[in-house]
């Protein structure tokens, strides 16, 4: 029987070479995707998506994580086709054409680039409020820094830490729900049962799905596994099967912490009208729960969480894109550079943590820093995956004539008319900038074109694996 590594195809069939260092197993990746989508992430936007969602929480995470299946599936059969670094950008160029590549790249460069800026904003600010001495700028540059450090020194260490920072984070979630059920037990619940499912006095399916778009924010990051492609010593059919089990995973502890945070929050009538705009509605709950010593580790939980173990991850994927993009000439040469010793892309990695810090000091300084990168964020990512459903028909039913209608044609059907009901419901500020950043792409595009550098891959699409 052949070992994992000897299954995993290699890119040199793709006209790349092996720069990267394949030493990544299934728990490896599976470990990078829950760490990157944030085992306990609605502790942070817990009070946006109860009121969004008329108190059904957890009816928000559930369609979510429906929602994201149907692009999880697509993510698993286009990383079986093309097994490297790139996610979306690679699937589209390869599956569709290279300038579709390209859009879909810059498309999701917006979520990417901008994910890492978000998550230390939202840490440096949940830390200053705790220790009001110290500047959000001072907790700002320490989170990027120590995440440059930890992603310089190799994917190893970056799975080393992951590992450690998701036993932390499930400890906390099971402290939470431990104290959290022997209040509702002690009779501190409000409401029915089953209300942060189903509420007849709220639900709506326009509601429904509004709470979706708040919500799937929490569910990005499965997508992230895929830029681990090329370090992966899995076969490419495992490595879509980590994203599918990542989201399944996540989706389940969602479920269950916001249930369970529903049916204790305090202030329910003041969080479905006024909303949460101090994001502390989940800490509240705690100190409602279980005192305030709940409240104080939850935040530090969320902080710590977001500002380290989130941001390591999602700065090692963006530097992997920008990395597979740079090596096909479609950004600058430099960010293709890798690390003789340590083998990872060391230009792209240093190019994010300064990206981060510039945009993280700016959104600081407004009142609306977090809210306007979220929802660029948000729209970013589900504009790109809409290119991943259509890559997955155009490459195996169009070009391989596929007959499994299910995965190469059903499935990306519901998952991109579930997202493009998302993009249009977006918030009229995410529409007007993402469209602005894709026309900025579209520009670019056309100024490769007319200078002669037309978009190109490495080598001829070859037959996906079947």
């Amino acid at each position: 029987m052949s070992s994992p590594q000897s299954e995993a195809p290699g890119v040199e069939r793709f006209g790349y070479q092996q720069e990267l260092r394949r030493s990544l197993s299934f728990a490896d990746l599976l470990i990078y995707g829950l760490i990157f989508m944030v085992p306990i992430a609605p502790f942070g936007i817990f009070g946006s998506v109860f009121q969004s969602s008329g108190g059904m929480v957890a009816l928000a995470y559930v369609i979510g994580m429906v929602a994201m299946a149907f692009t999880a599936l697509s993510y698993a059969q286009m990383a079986r086709a093309f097994p490297m670094a790139g996610s979306v950008y690679t699937y589209a160029g390869r599956g569709i054409a290279a300038p579709v590549g390209f859009l879909a790249g810059w498309v999701i460069l917006l979520d990417y680039v901008l994910v890492p800026s978000l998550l230390y904003l939202v840490a440096s600010a949940a830390m200053t409020s705790f220790v009001p001495g110290v500047p959000i700028w001072v907790w700002l540059i320490a989170f990027i820094v120590l995440n440059t450090v930890v992603n310089y020194l190799g994917i190893e260490m970056t799975a080393r830490m992951n590992k450690i920072m998701l036993v932390a984070e499930l400890i906390v979630l099971a402290i939470f729900l431990v104290v959290g059920v022997v209040a509702l037990a002690q009779g501190k619940g409000h409401g029915a049962a089953l209300s942060p499912l189903f509420d007849s006095s709220t639900f709506s399916w326009p509601l429904a799905f509004g709470a979706v778009s708040v919500a799937v924010l929490s569910f990005l990051g499965f997508d992230g596994i895929s830029m681990l492609a090329e370090e992966s010593r899995e076969s490419s059919r495992r490595l879509g099967r980590s994203m599918v089990f990542a989201l399944a995973l996540a989706g389940a502890l969602f479920v269950v912490q916001t249930w369970v945070a529903a049916l204790l929050a305090p202030n329910r009538a003041d969080l479905l009208t006024k909303g949460d705009p101090a994001g502390t509605a989940f800490y509240d709950t705690a100190e409602y729960a279980g005192g305030h010593w709940l409240s104080v580790l939850t935040a530090v939980a969320t902080a710590v969480a977001w500002g380290f173990a989130n941001s390591l991850v999602a700065q090692a994927a963006t530097s992997r894109l920008l990395f597979a993009m740079a090596r096909d000439r479609q950004l600058p040469a430099f960010l293709g550079k890798v690390h003789p010793k340590h083998r990872v892309p060391v230009n792209a990695t240093f190019l994010v943590a300064g990206v981060s810090l510039v945009l993280g000091l700016y959104m600081s300084s407004r009142d609306d820093g977090i809210t306007l990168l979220g929802t660029l964020v948000n729209f970013g990512a589900m504009t790109a995956f809409l290119a991943l459903h259509v890559s997955v028909v155009v490459h195996y039913v169009v070009r391989n004539r596929s007959r499994d209608w299910w995965r190469h044609l059903v499935a990306p059907a519901i998952g991109f008319l579930i997202l493009l009901y998302v993009v249009i419901n977006a918030s009229i500020a995410a529409q007007v900038l993402g469209f602005v950043w894709l026309a900025i792409g579209v520009v670019i595009l056309a100024g490769s074109y007319m200078m002669g550098r037309r978009p190109t891959l490495s080598a001829v699409t070859p037959e996906a694996n079947e």
